[in-house]
């Protein structure tokens, strides 16, 4: 066979020649081995890599798009939508989502589903870059530990005020109304924002307190002590103290979406006083002025029977003796007349001997003792004003000394309750007091008083014209005039009184000498001579004054 016929021919001629050769490997083969490899890599690293198909149910799928709304927990994805389908019973939408790369411990009952969206809640706004990236699932994993897993949960409607991984503490408050308060309604640590309001349980059947669940942030909440103090700043309180017109503000935020504080009362601050403990129950007060009066434990029960006009006292008005608050009005009510007493108002107040210097153990007994000694000197209770411009009003213990000895050495008390005496106080004593004044005025004998006050004045003018009286005043007139003269030629006169003064006291001097021995008549000259000598003196004192003061001959010497 020649060559041509091998080459077109080439098994015939294998055959023909009995001979086999080993067929050669092509290079080309490896591309597909290749290809096949990376292909099952592949093939395993999805099914490696894809996680559990999850379903999520939320109230609404507002933004939800199958394909593009993804699963993300701190900007990381964690899973896609997958389908979005309605509930058989059309109350719900079921989210379809499958995840990828998720440990299936991360996904039981702890763990949360949100959508975020723009949201506005009180001053903050949040979700602002879904604007133009869409919507998306927020995941919070929770706790891993303790949970077991499940394919199904049930959306939030609200993003949750903190996440699990936040460091913190939660606790709860007990509070008889809501008022402003709601959830993301910050609390506040001396002006410092430290956490924040989670939400809020009502009580069943609608009865009973409130119990609002809150969040204090690491390192905050170790300041939180077990006799620590909450009260409400939500809003803006404006009131008149004794600076005048006060306003308080606690932030923006707090006026919009109310707020929370909380604080130690200063006679508190005792560095031993424990941590308190998660899930502690707190009391929320109305003010902080409530929850500086809640350190005070011991009270005593008192009440006061007013007969007059109690506009602007209510539950809560103060108690104060000499200006400073004693305790407070605890109820008002009105009790219908009998045979015993005329319809008169019952003000109920508990009194806080801890507030009083000297009195901070608070023994009942010592503190109704002096109740009482006070009583019997003459301590009453009155309704006072204590604004006019916003009619409030608060009951002042004042001492009646007009009183005191009437009601006996010791108080009265009806089933454990201290009866303090009353009287009328703010306007009403005013009112009493000018109907006092008025009474006496017109027990006075006004007319005989005009009628004798009318003759004094008609009889004047003829006393006033009388002899006896212009006499008087002629010789009134002579005596000035005379006196005048004497002050005109006073510098004469003076000078030659005292030259005549001397002139005789040296003659006095010379008819000494002239007598010798120890004489009746000598000694008789000398005390002459000495009183002549206090004459001089005198004069010449009385002329020195005389030339300083000149009216004094007139007004008197001045001392």
């Amino acid at each position: 066979m020649s060559d041509e016929q091998h080459k077109k021919h080439p098994g015939q001629w294998r055959n023909v020649a009995g001979e086999t050769r080993p067929a050669r490997f092509s290079v080309l083969w490896i591309i597909p081995v290749i290809a096949l490899g990376i292909s099952g890599w592949l093939v395993w690293q999805h099914f490696a890599t894809m996680g559990p198909r999850i379903v999520i149910s939320f109230d609404a799928a507002d933004g939800i798009i199958p394909g593009q709304t993804q699963v993300k927990n701190k900007a990381v994805t964690l899973g896609v939508v997958q389908s979005v389908t309605l509930s058989p019973d059309m109350t719900h939408a079921d989210v379809t989502v499958q995840m990828s790369g998720v440990d299936s411990r991360a996904l039981n009952q702890h763990t949360r589903f949100w959508v975020v969206s723009p949201r506005i809640n009180g001053t903050s706004i949040t979700g602002l870059d879904t604007l133009f990236s869409g919507a998306y699932i927020a995941m919070d994993p929770g706790e891993p530990e303790g949970g077991r897993y499940q394919d199904h949960f049930q959306g939030l409607k609200n993003p949750p005020g903190v996440r699990s991984d936040q460091p913190g503490s939660m606790y709860w408050l007990v509070s008889s109304k809501l008022n402003s308060l709601g959830p993301g309604a910050p609390i506040f640590y001396r002006d410092i924002q430290v956490g924040e309001v989670l939400g809020y349980t009502v009580p069943p059947g609608g009865e009973g307190p409130l119990l609002l669940r809150v969040f204090v942030k690491a390192p905050y909440d170790r300041y939180l002590r077990t006799d620590s103090r909450f009260w409400n700043v939500s809003g803006m309180q404006i009131g008149f103290g004794p600076g005048g017109l006060k306003i308080r503000l606690q932030s923006i935020q707090a006026l919009l979406s109310g707020g929370i504080a909380f604080g130690r009362p200063d006679k508190m601050q005792n560095e031993d006083t424990p941590v308190a403990t998660s899930n502690s129950v707190f009391h929320l007060y109305e003010t902080q002025d409530d929850a500086d009066n809640a350190r005070y434990r011991h009270r005593l029960r008192a009440v006061t029977y007013v007969d007059t006009s109690i506009g602007g006292l209510a539950e809560g008005s103060k108690v104060t003796m000499f200006g400073l608050q004693i305790g407070q009005v605890t109820g008002v009510h009105l009790e219908l007349g009998n045979k015993a007493h005329n319809p008169r108002v019952r003000v109920e107040m508990q009194l806080e001997p801890e507030r009083v210097a000297g009195e901070s153990d608070g023994d009942p007994t010592d503190t109704s003792k002096l109740l009482g000694d006070f009583v019997a000197e003459g301590m009453r209770a009155s309704v006072q004003n204590v604004s006019f411009l916003t009619g409030e009003s608060m009951i002042a213990f004042n001492f009646v000394h007009e009183a005191a000895g009437k009601t006996g050495p010791t108080i009265q008390f009806h089933n454990g309750v201290a009866v303090i005496p009353s009287e009328p106080g703010g306007m009403d004593g005013i009112l009493q007091s000018v109907s006092s004044i008025t009474n006496k005025i017109a027990e006075m004998p006004l007319t005989q008083m005009g009628e004798h006050l009318n003759d004094l004045l008609a009889h004047s003018d003829e006393r006033l014209k009388s002899p006896d009286v212009a006499r008087s005043i002629t010789a009134l007139r002579g005596s000035l005039e005379s006196l005048n003269q004497l002050l005109d030629h006073a510098d004469q006169n003076l000078p030659a009184v005292m030259e005549n003064l001397n002139g005789a006291l040296g003659q006095a001097r010379t008819l000494l000498g002239a007598y010798g021995g120890d004489t009746d008549a000598r000694r008789n000259i000398e005390a002459l001579i000495v009183q002549l000598t206090r004459m001089s003196r005198s004069f010449q004192m009385l002329a020195d004054y005389l030339d300083r003061h000149p009216s004094s001959l007139i007004v008197g010497r001045k001392h």
